[in-house]
């Protein structure tokens, strides 16, 4: 059982039914996995046999760092991790500059993806597998406790959908969270989804109050959404529209909209004024403007910053709040759209095949 796949309640009470001896040490032995990084009841004043129950019982394996690439920027350095499992395959995840020395990790929740969005490179390498709750977790603790890195917030932007993963990103959500563990406040966690509608109204039922949700949007019409992203052929606008507007965990819950602008595809006078009503239902939003950022296999260029700005300009005069996602790592193929290892999938295609 591994220890940061599991809540502390979940520990304890698997503690009691399985060790002969030491589970009255199981809130400590947890604190000091999922806060200080290390997996050692000797240390903490347990017998030997104590111990050793513990280390038949229960693990705590993270994964193992392949390698790091870094861009530098004005603030800070974006890093990419790129972090081995125990069955060979890889995950990347992102620690990205927020200014004033603070930094959000971007997490995985798959190997792959299936949903097929053609602007992204993870999507090139379909499915492999889910990621469990523990190395959705590990994934923090290896950048907090392996690398070093300072991080301030978690977002699901990974490779993968996060809710087409959803019970095991539900439970990484309660570790993540749980008050004795690694306590990262549910309002410094966002999970964004294509629209994965069963998936949100998964979310909805866990009962998280204070989770931050995002969409990726990236089109307001239905014709061009299903061409740059096949979710919407399952679930068109409509229903996620009436899905999201009936999501409402508090009061104050603001969605943020991701927009993916790519020019020549999704960048018109008439797709702000889409956009805007699509968001009209929803009550409070954020629209992150996110320039196209091109793979190995690019739809279109990166925009100019004067398009960028132009479709800024119109989604203000249609009355919404918006904010300008500035890009960071696309030189190391770190930004939004550019996970992936396409040589690893060719890898474990021709193992699959023999």
């Amino acid at each position: 059982m591994q220890l940061h796949a599991h809540t502390a309640d979940e520990v304890r009470e698997a503690a009691r039914e399985r060790l002969p001896s030491g589970a009255g040490a199981a809130q400590r032995v947890y604190a000091d996995a999922l806060r200080r990084g290390r997996f050692d009841p000797l240390a903490l004043g347990l017998s030997a046999a104590s111990a050793s129950a513990w280390r038949t019982h229960f693990a705590f394996a993270l994964p193992e760092v392949a390698r790091v690439v870094d861009e530098d920027g004005p603030l800070g350095p974006t890093s990419k991790a790129v972090l081995r499992l125990a069955d060979g395959l890889e995950c990347e995840a992102v620690r990205i500059p927020m200014g004033r020395d603070r930094f959000t990790l971007c997490v995985s929740s798959q190997v792959g993806c299936k949903m097929g969005c053609t602007f992204c490179e993870t999507a090139k390498l379909g499915l492999l597998r889910h990621l469990d709750a523990g190395e959705i977790v590990g994934q923090l603790l290896v950048a907090r406790d392996r690398l070093g890195w300072a991080i301030r917030n978690v977002v699901f932007m990974g490779m993968g959908e996060a809710l087409d993963n959803a019970t095991n990103v539900i439970q990484a959500l309660r570790v993540l969270n749980d008050p004795a563990g690694i306590a990262l406040a549910q309002e410094r966690i966002t999970v964004c989804t294509a629209g994965h509608v069963r998936g949100i109204r998964r979310l909805s039922a866990a009962g998280f109050k204070r989770l931050n949700l995002s969409v990726s949007l990236n089109a307001a019409n239905d014709p061009l959404r299903s061409q740059l992203m096949p979710v919407n052929r399952v679930t068109p606008l409509d229903e996620l529209q009436a899905t999201l507007a009936a999501y409402r965990p508090r009061r104050n819950f603001a969605f943020g909209v991701n927009y993916c602008l790519m020019p020549g595809l999704n960048d018109r006078r008439s797709d702000a004024s889409a956009v805007a009503a699509f968001c009209a239902p929803l009550e409070r939003v954020l629209v992150n403007v996110i320039p196209y950022n091109p793979g190995t296999e690019p739809l279109t260029r990166a925009p100019t910053d004067a398009e960028v700005d132009t479709f800024i300009g119109w989604l203000r005069d249609e009355g919404l709040p918006v904010r300008r996602r500035i890009t960071k790592g696309r030189s190391v193929m770190a930004a939004c759209g550019q996970l992936g290892n396409r040589a690893l999938r060719e890898q474990v295609r021709r193992r699959r095949s023999r």
